[in-house]
């Protein structure tokens, strides 16, 4: 026990607690002030981040709390006045607070507080892929819905009998980029296809990009003249009246060849807002990946997370097995996985992240 109050006691110097506190006080007064709210957008921005650092200290003062309450519980263990079951359920409290301590440390980047931007490609193989294009984004939505975040659907193509072709939507919600990115990469499904008449096994592939929704505090300038807008008529889901006027909109960002589109509003104008929100993440991304490669931070993981890399497989057929092949993490309950339950994955890409961060350097 005196090892795990130690262990407390590190890990809030890692945190450092007293410029937490120093820091969300000086904010607390910059909100305080009679032209706070002259510009909305930074406002906004420093209140997200108010809440984040009072969750941050509250988790903090819950662990301190707990872990005097275990080493009471101890005691009257000790000398027979408490049940083991009892101990054991504070125990089990205590690690869950614990765990959730290290992931925020983990997330110590700018962009990982942010919300996230996530689009799903099906790979080649037609209806086979676009089902497993659905599949994923179904598993996504229903760990939104688990970890009590927000989805807003940006871009949505059906596919041509079954899944969808493409789909792109926003994440909102404490540290969805830095959870997310462990979610980037390509996406392996083996099953018995249900659209092969002989029965026959099918392998399938999707790739999953995460890109930090762009907010104020990010500056990327883009120049209308880099871009070309094309307007056109939305198709699938929508009803009648989406398909009656050209509300749907694509961007080309003709320097990088990024090219976004948004037809899930039936105005032209809010279509054209959220694709510019996707084109300004994507944008920020790939000058994020641009200097992290001119410093060379990336060469031992570019297997890892690179775009076009095999990150975790889905065996429905012939045994249940889903694991990532970056960390080895696995699991024999698919049902639970495809139904949101991929945190044992992220915390685990996470942890192995911080691992080989925290390796001494060469010089």
């Amino acid at each position: 026990m005196h090892q795990q109050k130690q262990n407390t006691t590190n890990c809030g110097g890692i945190f450092d607690l007293e410029s937490r506190e120093t820091e969300v006080e000086k904010l607390r007064q910059k909100s305080g002030a009679p032209d706070f709210w002259n510009d909305n957008s930074s406002a906004q921005a420093i209140l997200k981040k108010i809440s984040l650092i009072e969750k941050e200290l509250a988790l903090w003062s819950d662990l301190e709390k707990r872990h005097g309450d275990l080493e009471v519980l101890l005691e009257f263990a000790d000398s027979g006045d408490a049940e083991l079951e009892e101990v054991n359920e504070e125990l089990k409290s205590y690690t869950q607070i614990i765990e959730e301590v290290e992931l925020k440390m983990i997330l110590g980047d700018e962009q990982d507080t942010q919300d996230a931007i996530v689009t799903i490609h099906p790979g080649a193989g037609g209806t086979e892929s676009q089902d497993w294009a659905e599949m994923l984004y179904r598993m996504y939505t229903r760990w939104v819905e688990k970890k009590d975040f927000k989805k807003e659907l940006i871009d949505y193509q059906p596919g041509d009998e079954a899944g969808l072709k493409d789909v792109t939507f926003e994440v909102k919600g404490d540290y969805a980029y830095g959870l997310l990115k462990a979610e980037a990469g390509i996406h392996r499904l083996v099953r018995i296809s249900p659209f092969d008449s002989n029965s026959r096994r099918h392998t399938s592939f999707a790739s999953v990009f995460v890109y930090p929704s762009s907010d104020e505090e990010i500056e990327i300038e883009i120049d209308p003249g880099d871009l070309r807008i094309d307007t056109y008529r939305a198709s699938g889901a929508g009803g009648q009246h989406v398909n009656k006027t050209d509300s749907a909109i694509r961007i080309t960002h003709l320097p990088s060849g990024i090219v976004v589109q948004c037809q899930n509003e039936r105005s032209q104008h809010k279509n054209k807002a959220s694709a510019m929100k996707v084109l300004k993440a994507r944008l920020y991304q790939a000058e994020v990946e641009k200097e992290k490669e001119a410093m060379k931070d990336l060469e031992d993981t570019k297997l890892d997370i690179g775009w076009g890399s095999q990150i975790r497989s889905y065996v429905f057929h012939p045994y249940n097995m889903v694991k990532d092949h970056r960390t080895k993490e696995e699991t024999g309950n698919v049902s639970a996985v495809m139904d949101g339950n991929i945190d044992k994955f992220i915390r685990a890409f996470l942890m192995k992240q911080l691992g080989r961060n925290m390796e001494p350097q060469e010089v």
